[in-house]
Parts: structure tokens; C-alpha cells; sequence
């Protein structure tokens, strides 16, 4: 089968394409055969060696966490699964040996393969483990809010989306509208609001043009209930100044840089930081979130498309390189590795 590797931490360029056999399944494992991968962030940092202390985990290390496709082989004890199953995985390169999506099939645990509603297509299979789980978990940890994602779940609530073009951004726009949410969110130009508006956002502010804190208390005077938060360092006075009385500040992203400073304010208001990580967040929460995902879009309240705000730039497997440079050069939309 064609896969991509890596042996070696740096540039895009360390990405190579090889020959290697598809691997047997063990007990409680699935094969998936796939037919598109998903890049994130996170996968070209991995590759690049930005986690990384001490060199890489495996000798050979195929990238790309998030993907799609059909179950080609099941291991003893898997149950829930079959053969011609349609499945979005995720996670899938944490932690294992030649498990990443870049490749024609992959061989995972069930707990990280989730069935594929009738409903969806591959491309968006492809894009919902990193997003849409970080988005679900970011909009179900506030303290007086739910722990699962409904329709009506977040009647009442405000939530402010910060960087609503970006892939995280998209999905929780669209998870929270689904729930009953009101849903503002913040993004740096033009392009971007259209993106956001698309994606289902009540109200959008470019927080160039105006001043962001006064729109955002305009439209909520009483304050934002949930910020999912791709920028915490940046953005602490802004949210300081728009959170509610034990609100919830989400924080997935450090886009921006810098120290994340809180001072005594945030005691004032018994404002509650949770960081959200999909890494360490614990199967409970990622099955939990999987489930109401695939329940969004069964209901048609989540997809991806540039009439969904996230527009798709699809790639062939030979040129993972080039998508882990997109991604890494901030291409607005999701990036997709194409296997057939």
C-alpha cells in the first residue's frame, strides 16, 4: 500500500511516500481502508518536532490523525463493527506505530473508529475528529451548562467563538447553533466574516474595526456563558471583559503566543479556564462527543463546504507535503489528503 512517512522531525519536505503491506488487525481492532485523510495543526507540529523532547517515538511515523473510509478487516472481539462499515476515525497516529491516515489503510482500536452516518460524505468524515471534538468538549465543560450536546441543550446560552473561520471555530459555530445557542464570534477581516456567517454564526465582529469588548457586550449585556478560545494568552482582557458571572473560558489554542496571565478579576466572577486538549481529554468525553456529533449530522447541522464557511482544499496522497505546508501557511478551510 502507498504511505507516507517520516523519520526525521523538520520541514515538509522530511515527508516521503513508500511501499509498505497493510497491517493485520488484532483483537479489537479494525482495518479501515481510506479514502480521505484530514490535516490539522497539530499534524504538521508533530512533524516539525514542536512537542517533541526527545526525538520521535517510533523509527517511522505516518502522519495525519483524522480520516475516512470503509472496514476492509476486523479483529476477535470486535462486535459493533463489519466489514463494508463506513467509519470516521481519529487519533489515529497518537500513539501508534504506522496508525496515521496518510496512508491507504490503517489498523486502529474500535475506540477510535466511529460509524459514518448515511448522510455524510468521506470529506467530511475526514474533517471531524480534531475539530469537532475539541469543539464538542469546549462547548459541554461550563459549570452550569450541559455535559452533552442536543437539540435545545444551550437554549439561553451565549457563546462567543473566537476565530470562527478556522476549522475549530466552524464546528463549534455550527454544534452550538444546533443546540440553541446564540452564537457570536470573532474574526480579523471580511473573508473571514463571510466564512463565519456561513458557517451559521448569529453575529460577527472584526475586532480590527471596531472595538470587539463594547460589540460583544451590545449584543450580550449580560455577558457570554462559553468562549471557545483558540488564543488564551492573547485574548484574556478581551474575555475578561465580556465573560458572565461563572462563565466558562474553553481554551484550545495558543494561537498567537504568549503567557497566559489571570489576575484576581477572574476571582471576582468565579470565571472557570478549562483547557481542552483531544490528547489527554479521556475516551468518556471523546465517545460522548463522537455520538452527538454523529447525531448533528444526522439532523443536517453539520458539513463542511465553503457554503458551510469551511471551504476544502483537496490534495493526492503524493502531495501530503505540499498539504502540510498549506496548513501551516494558514490556509482558510480544511486541508484533505484524497487516498482514491
Amino acid at each position: 500500500m502507498r504511505t507516507i512517512i517520516y523519520t526525521e522531525t523538520g520541514g515538509p519536505s522530511v515527508l516521503h511516500l513508500v511501499d509498505r503491506d497493510p497491517i493485520e488487525p488484532a483483537a479489537g481492532e479494525v482495518r479501515v481502508q481510506l479514502a480521505v485523510s484530514g490535516v490539522n495543526p497539530t499534524d504538521w507540529k508533530s512533524r516539525a518536532g514542536a512537542a517533541r523532547i526527545q526525538g520521535l517515538p517510533f523509527a517511522e511515523i505516518v502522519p495525519n490523525l483524522d480520516g475516512a473510509g470503509t472496514i476492509d478487516a476486523v479483529g476477535a472481539d470486535v462486535t459493533d463493527l463489519t466489514v463494508g462499515d463506513r467509519v470516521w476515525v481519529y487519533l489515529a497516529a497518537h500513539e501508534r506505530e504506522h496508525g496515521g491516515t496518510a496512508q491507504e489503510f490503517t489498523t486502529l482500536p474500535v475506540s477510535r473508529v466511529v460509524p459514518l452516518p448515511d448522510v455524510a460524505s468521506f470529506e467530511l468524515g475526514a474533517s471531524l475528529g480534531v475539530p469537532a471534538l475539541t469543539a464538542h468538549r469546549a462547548l459541554t465543560v461550563a459549570e452550569d451548562g450541559p455535559q452533552r450536546l442536543t437539540p435545545g441543550a444551550l437554549d439561553g446560552t451565549t457563546v462567543l467563538v473566537a476565530g470562527g473561520a478556522g476549522a475549530v471555530g466552524n464546528a463549534a459555530i455550527q454544534l452550538a447553533r444546533w443546540a440553541g445557542a446564540t452564537v457570536i464570534t470573532t474574526v480579523s477581516g471580511d473573508a473571514k466574516a463571510g466564512l463565519a456567517t456561513a458557517a451559521g454564526a448569529h453575529h460577527v465582529v472584526n475586532y480590527r474595526q471596531s472595538d470587539a469588548a463594547a460589540e460583544i457586550r451590545r449584543i450580550a449585556p449580560n455577558g457570554v456563558d462559553i468562549v471557545v478560545e483558540v488564543a488564551g494568552a492573547r485574548n484574556v482582557e478581551l474575555n475578561l471583559a465580556v465573560i458572565r458571572n461563572r462563565g466558562v473560558v474553553a481554551v484550545y489554542g495558543s494561537e498567537g503566543g504568549g503567557d497566559l496571565t489571570l489576575d484576581g478579576r477572574h476571582f471576582a466572577l468565579n470565571v472557570r479556564y478549562q483547557f481542552v486538549l483531544l490528547y489527554t481529554m479521556g475516551q468518556h468525553a471523546l465517545d460522548a462527543g463522537a455520538h452527538d456529533i454523529n447525531a448533528a449530522i444526522i439532523d443536517g447541522a453539520l458539513d463542511v463546504g465553503e457554503a458551510k464557511g469551511l471551504p476544502l482544499h483537496r490534495f493526492p496522497l503524493e502531495r501530503t507535503a505540499d498539504a502540510h505546508a498549506a496548513v501551516q501557511d494558514g490556509l482558510a478551510g480544511k486541508v484533505l489528503v484524497d487516498l482514491v
